[in-house]
């Protein structure tokens, strides 16, 4: 099949590995990984992940509603902060509401259908690179910070939730935190029913000690007698998609800049929200240096500067990997720049066309 650039491609191949992954560890342990909507909501898919995964966790209205009606499954509904109206319509279609505050768990509880509930907690110890995204950063506003707050309305809860990792390949970091965790929360837990631990953790990496994972969840388990959830989304997803671009001019600024026809504002915000460089498979050891950029307007679009093994030139394709999570949930319509198509390739091989995005859909998107 013919496919015209730029198209996110996800592999299921690819992806298998890691829910294979995922399940070992529920077979290991016991724990549940419910699929993180906020990293990837790809629902072409959820039908293979969904053998494998116990459900999705969102944050957002929406989120919850697309895990419901496409995942199926547990559904994990969390907001940092809900109104009336979203809980009670999410109240229909979610098995866990999850509050940020105990503000809102006592404004909103009453208005909730049949739904376990649970409240999240910071344990102020916490795992990122980018103050950015650290939960437990200075002035943080997620979660509950106060124990004897939460003593007074644990009678409400069911479980609670503690997201304090983010990108943390680090098993030994992940171990400690978690030792503090059992040690400063431990009375609470013992009279719950579920807890979260999060998703951030790279328990799918080559490299991971996965085995000791298993044993350190386990224990924790037993020891308090608590249903253990993960929330992975990279961890889900690593690896199992590429951004597949097409050099459409070559320009020269003290050095050979390569313009594709994609964007990193528009199609790979993350990159510059983090200040990070994509990944290509091609990239290292060739004798062709060039700068990969995008068409936008903005005039930091910069994928990377990378070394090739042949000359690019006006044709040329360029695969971003490793382009599954905080992509596709975050593409947008700037500079009226064309989506990307979603296109999958199935376990048999077969390459499914899911979605090409048009003018129609621009306009949709506008008043």
């Amino acid at each position: 099949m013919s496919l015209e650039t730029p198209y996110y491609l996800i592999d299921e191949r690819r992806l298998l590995k890691n829910l294979k992954k995922i399940k070992y560890v529920r077979e290991c342990c016991g724990a549940k990984s419910v699929l993180a909507l906020k990293c990837f909501s790809a629902w072409g898919v959820f039908n293979l992940m969904k053998k494998y995964m116990d459900g999705t966790t969102s944050s957002s209205v929406y989120e919850a509603r697309l895990g419901n009606n496409k995942f199926g499954k547990e559904v994990h509904a969390y907001c940092v902060a809900f109104s009336k109206e979203e809980v009670k319509e999410v109240s229909h279609f979610a098995d866990k509401i999850i509050f940020n505050s105990i503000t809102q768990l006592k404004m909103l509880y009453s208005h909730i259908l049949n739904c376990k509930i649970g409240l999240r907690i910071n344990p102020r110890v916490s795992y990122s690179r980018f103050d950015l995204a650290d939960p437990a950063r200075r002035f943080s506003r997620l979660g509950v910070l106060d124990k004897k707050s939460l003593l007074k309305v644990l009678s409400i809860l069911s479980g609670v939730m503690f997201h304090f990792n983010c990108e943390n390949s680090d098993f030994k970091n992940f171990s400690d935190n978690i030792d503090y965790i059992s040690r400063t929360y431990g009375s609470v837990l013992k009279q719950l029913e579920w807890v979260s631990l999060g998703g951030g953790i790279y328990f799918t990496r080559e490299d991971y000690p996965i085995d000791k994972f298993c044993k350190k969840l386990k224990e924790f388990s037993r020891r308090f007698n608590i249903q253990v959830y993960l929330e992975p989304g990279e961890a889900v997803i690593t690896e199992s998609a590429e951004l597949v671009t097409k050099v459409l001019d070559i320009v020269h600024n003290k050095i050979d800049i390569a313009i594709v026809d994609a964007s990193t504002e528009a199609h790979m915000l993350d990159l510059l929200v983090y200040r990070e460089n994509a990944k290509i498979r091609s990239n290292g050891g060739g004798r062709f240096r060039y700068m990969v950029a995008g068409r936008s307007c903005l005039a930091g679009d910069i994928f990377g500067t990378y070394r090739f093994r042949s000359r690019l030139k006006i044709g040329s394709i360029i695969k971003f990997c490793d382009a599954a999570g905080y992509t596709m949930v975050k593409k947008n319509w700037f500079n009226g720049l064309a989506m990307p198509s979603i296109v999958i390739k199935r376990l048999d091989g077969s390459i499914d066309m899911i979605r090409r995005f048009k003018y129609r859909d621009f306009v949709k998107s506008l008043s």
